[in-house]
């Protein structure tokens, strides 16, 4: 598991002021990030204003937006083409939504900083309903999520669910056209565009359980890359980080690809992290959720245990396939 271990506060430190190139993807949400990042680094190193360039890098995930991501290779095509330039020594450090990143990292590469992670709700939007539950019997639901799509059904059978994809503003532009009558966005992308205000209600993580890493960012770099850990180590967030760490522990030993409705989400209480995950039917016909607790240190092992408890139990109910959950 790669990522960084060490707690670091947010404070001025001496860097080698040298040119580093942050690599991204175009979208809007994927800038402001990148942005906020960019922010944070000028603000903890003297000297560094100017020699952070941005360099936005189009992924496969972005050139194929008619399609659902579980049909053409899963969510690591929003990070292929950035990890790549990584690999190739074209950028110095990449900034990631965390959840977009696959349970495994190509060999030389590291999360190196996870920044304090955002609010890691669902929001609903809708011209239609102030709420989930008000939408009336029939009303079509537009998302392309495995996860969403399953939670959605399991709560509200009685609806109907549409593919859309495409970034956030595409997605607001289709619900505004009438092409579906709800959808769902993470709200911490909401947050960072300055857009929460569109969202109608927040769904509560028993309503609908996150995806795993939503709302933190993974900045990742190559793992022998001694100077920019350094630089990054200002902005790492150690609770974050361990939060993220058990999650992602659990879609490891889970298999997991976008195929499958897998939801977790980690939240600390003191020095005790407590982790829930959950296995969907797409269609929400069966729901097998667990949750496991211990202390912050033990974040890594917390994630595995509870993955291993999960296809354990789903051996007998969901479909497996000797590579893992499909």
């Amino acid at each position: 598991m790669h990522i960084a271990g060490k707690s670091h506060a947010f404070r001025a430190s001496p860097v080698r002021a040298r040119p580093f190139r942050i690599g991204t993807r175009g979208s809007p949400l994927a800038r402001a990030q990148t942005e906020l990042v960019r922010g944070r680094l000028e603000t903890a190193h003297r000297g560094l204003a100017g020699l952070l360039s941005v360099v936005a890098i189009r992924t496969s995930g972005d050139r194929f937006e008619d399609r659902r991501l579980a049909d053409f290779g899963g969510k690591g095509l929003f990070t292929k083409e950035i990890e790549e330039a990584l690999l190739e020594g074209r950028i110095d450090l990449a900034v990631h939504s965390m959840k977009d990143l696959p349970a495994f990292l190509p060999p030389g590469l590291a999360i190196a900083c996870v920044p304090p992670r955002e609010d890691p709700r669902d929001a609903f939007l809708s011209r239609k309903a102030a709420r989930l539950d008000d939408l009336s019997s029939g009303a079509v639901v537009g998302t392309s999520s495995p996860r969403r799509q399953a939670q959605l059904l399991r709560r509200r059978p009685d609806l109907s669910v549409a593919p859309m994809r495409g970034n956030v503003g595409t997605r607001i532009k289709k619900l505004e056209a009438g092409e579906a009558d709800a959808t769902l966005l993470a709200l911490a992308g909401l947050l960072r565009l300055g857009e929460a205000g569109l969202a109608t209600e927040i769904l509560s993580p028993e309503v609908m359980l996150p995806a795993v890493g939503q709302g933190a960012l993974a900045v990742e770099c190559r793992a022998d890359d001694d100077a920019v850990r350094a630089l990054l180590a200002p902005l790492h967030d150690e609770g974050s980080a361990r939060c993220v760490l058990a999650e992602r522990a659990m879609l490891e030993a889970l298999g997991g690809s976008c195929k499958t409705p897998i939801a977790g989400l980690a939240a600390l209480d003191g020095e005790k992290l407590v982790l829930e995950g959950a296995l969907f039917e797409p269609d929400g016909s069966a729901e097998i959720r667990a949750r496991r607790a211990g202390g912050a240190d033990e974040a890594a092992a917390i994630g595995r245990d509870l993955g291993a408890e999960l296809r354990r139990r789903a051996g007998g109910t969901l479909s497996f396939s000797k590579d893992g959950l499909e």
